[in-house]
């Protein structure tokens, strides 16, 4: 499940901000700081899980942010920089750095070594079946069944499944279920949670099974049995 704090430290708003939207539609909280010493407090006060960092920076540069942030904790740095010759890389991977991608970059690339940087860190765990009453969630394969019907599942749907999943018979607040799932705020109009739900209950309930997904009125879910 997506949802990691991710860092961009960026004095370019254009690419701090390409960057942080595809973030975001990726499932990741991102925090962005457009200078050194700004970076710096924002990782001390809201600690990222990750960090993309630019070379170039006003005041405090990249280098020198680089080797604090290293000082401080093992966090994944992910730098950035127009400097493209192997002793620039070198440097910047000497100063503290996890990986190192020239400007311009795919952004599809940078969102595939941000997997690795988390995969490094965060080993996957072994597979598991959730299961309650008559409803199983294979973590592994991402299948989903109810008794011997199987249930295809989209990845969303399957985030906010396996939440319900690993929480039974706790009421799940919209904001934990933001949070959890989607990894950030829609805003208190958005209704994506009950879109969402609403498509969990149809598949799961398609043969007339009981429902186990509940709403809490004024207050969020819960999966329970009645």
């Amino acid at each position: 499940m997506a949802g990691e704090r991710i860092l961009i430290i960026e004095d370019e708003a254009r690419i701090a901000q390409f960057v942080e939207r595809s973030l975001i539609y990726e499932g990741y909280r991102v925090n962005i700081a457009r200078d050194g010493q700004t970076a710096l407090q924002v990782a001390r006060n809201t600690p990222p899980d990750l960090v993309i960092l630019d070379w170039i920076l006003p005041g405090l540069d990249g280098l020198e942010v680089c080797k604090r942030l290293r000082a401080a904790s093992n966090i994944p740095i992910v730098m950035l920089s127009a400097k493209d010759d192997v002793k620039d890389r070198v440097i910047g991977l000497d100063a503290g750095a996890d990986d190192y991608m020239v400007k311009p970059f795919s952004i599809d690339e940078l969102l595939a070594r941000i997997r690795v940087q988390f995969r490094r860190v965060h080993p996957i765990s072994r597979p598991e079946v959730l299961r309650f009453a008559d409803l199983a969630l294979d973590t592994g394969t991402h299948r989903a069944h109810r008794g011997e019907r199987a249930i295809d599942v989209t990845a969303k749907e399957y985030d906010l499944l396996e939440l319900f999943m690993r929480n039974p018979r706790q009421v799940l607040t919209r904001d934990i279920i933001f949070d959890r799932v989607w990894g950030y705020d829609f805003g208190g109009g958005s209704n994506i949670i009950e879109v969402y739900v609403r498509y969990l209950r149809q598949k799961t309930e398609a043969a007339d099974e009981v429902r186990l997904i509940y709403t809490v009125r004024g207050v969020g879910y819960v999966l329970r049995e009645d």
